[in-house]
């Protein structure tokens, strides 16, 4: 019963933000890296962004550095994902997991302790 749920998606325009949450159930969400991934239709998954369990450090994909910032709630048991300046190309379904490290963004490493849940859906349309 391990399980992390995703939401906070929408629809918004070109320029406008989002802020995305993945909360955990069953399990200790600061014991652990967790990774930010998404899939457009007809794309493969893509790592975004991750933070790290020990210096808390994060690391973000190119195309959306300085744009999207994680953060951790240790109390909430959650980690969160604010999204400005959107662009179209941003839509996707968006998840959350949790990973062996930071390493890469990928998701090779995610852990089993969960597996991929329904996801937010984002769509950045005029």
């Amino acid at each position: 019963q391990y399980q992390l749920v995703e939401s906070g998606g929408g629809l918004v325009q070109p320029g406008g933000s989002l802020r995305l949450s993945c909360a955990a159930s069953g399990f200790t969400l600061d014991d652990y890296a967790v990774g930010w991934f998404r899939q457009a239709p007809g794309k493969e998954r893509e790592g975004i962004s991750c933070i790290s369990r020990g210096d808390g450090s994060i690391s973000y994909l190119g195309s959306v550095q300085g744009r999207f910032t994680m953060s951790r709630d240790n109390a909430k048991n959650a980690v969160y994902l604010e999204m400005n300046s959107l662009k179209p190309e941003d839509s996707a379904d968006y998840y959350c997991r949790a990973k062996a490290s930071c390493v890469y963004l990928t998701d090779y490493d995610v852990l089993s302790l969960t597996s991929w849940g329904q996801g937010t859906q984002v769509t950045v349309s005029s």
